[in-house]
């Protein structure tokens, strides 16, 4: 018991670096708290004294505002920070090295009385207010983002956001490269967030700007395909976009950022738009031009056919 009580206070030192001494973790941290009071009720449950260890599992929630079922198993060196407001189902199980912050749920979506809440993989970070809800696996070394809601399985290593959660999908060898790096640093991920994390935002105007690139290139066919037919065709290039030019989404805390992307996203609109309506007026100028042309040739030639000629008066 002390062995797993001083691998507890190390956990608290290695993930909070406002930790500054023992006596401050063993008297001022509550995750603590709710889980060294929490093996007493989950023995207590075991050898069969359920109302008993429910009871204190009920002192404990008063006394941290952690609530933690006392047939919920859990591992070695769970760290709960902040704890306010975190609730742990009957059948969950935890693995060791894992991190949860305030308001996380970890909680079912029916009524049976069998296996219904998650399984956390070890070194699983959650963000706060995440909630993780259903009897499937999250798997080891995952990260969920704040307030994310999660429903489905998610795999090992993988980084889920949004609600619903959905797993943002990174290349492996980048992937793994930058966990070894953010374990050698600082041995988790804060929140289950990280700079090196993608931003959905950003990677659905890079898809946006892929998008856009296709459509430059076939507006610049069909540009070259109407200078042949007219010379009035503007020749003027549009201006070349690249993702540099929307580094501004990387700063989402930046107001000034937000704002310059909204006048770049008209700015792009405007010009994708223009180009389209010039080539549409002048296709309808040189169809009116060649019409008229053609209905000048058929007069002429029917007023030819109806005069006599010279030799035949």
């Amino acid at each position: 018991m002390f062995r797993h009580l001083r691998e507890d206070i190390a956990s608290v030192f290695r993930r909070d670096p406002a930790a500054r001494n023992t006596f401050e973790v063993l008297t001022n941290y509550p995750g603590l708290h709710a889980l060294l009071l929490h093996r007493v009720a989950h023995w207590l449950w075991g050898v069969g004294l359920k109302w008993l260890a429910r009871t204190l599992s009920t002192l404990t929630r008063w006394f941290t505002g952690i609530e933690i079922h006392p047939g919920a198993t859990i591992g070695r060196r769970f760290f709960i920070d902040h704890g306010m407001g975190v609730v742990i189902g009957e059948t969950t199980v935890i693995g060791d090295d894992v991190t949860l912050y305030q308001g996380v749920t970890l909680g079912g979506t029916s009524w049976n009385k069998g296996k219904r809440h998650p399984t956390i993989g070890d070194g699983v970070v959650v963000g706060a207010g995440a909630k993780i809800l259903g009897p499937f696996e999250v798997g080891a070394g995952a990260k969920v983002g704040s307030n994310s809601v999660v429903t489905k399985a998610v795999p090992a290593g993988a980084t889920v956001v949004g609600i619903p959660g959905r797993v943002i999908e990174k290349d492996k060898d980048e992937r793994s490269s930058r966990r070894r790096e953010m374990e050698e640093r600082m041995g988790f991920d804060a929140y289950g967030v990280t700079e090196e994390m993608p931003d959905p935002l950003a990677r659905a105007m890079r898809s946006l700007l892929d998008h856009m690139h296709a459509v430059d290139d076939r507006m610049e066919i069909m540009c070259k395909a109407l200078r042949k037919v007219s010379a009035d065709y503007p020749n003027g290039d549009l201006p070349v976009l690249s993702e540099d030019d929307f580094d501004c989404l990387r700063d989402t805390d930046s107001d000034a950022a937000r704002k310059k992307t909204r006048e770049d996203a008209k700015v792009v609109a405007a010009a994708a738009v223009e180009p389209s309506t010039k080539a549409s007026s002048i296709i309808s100028a040189h169809e009116s031009a060649k019409k008229s042309a053609e209905e000048s040739a058929e007069e002429g030639t029917k007023k030819n056919a109806s005069e006599p000629t010279k030799d035949s008066r």
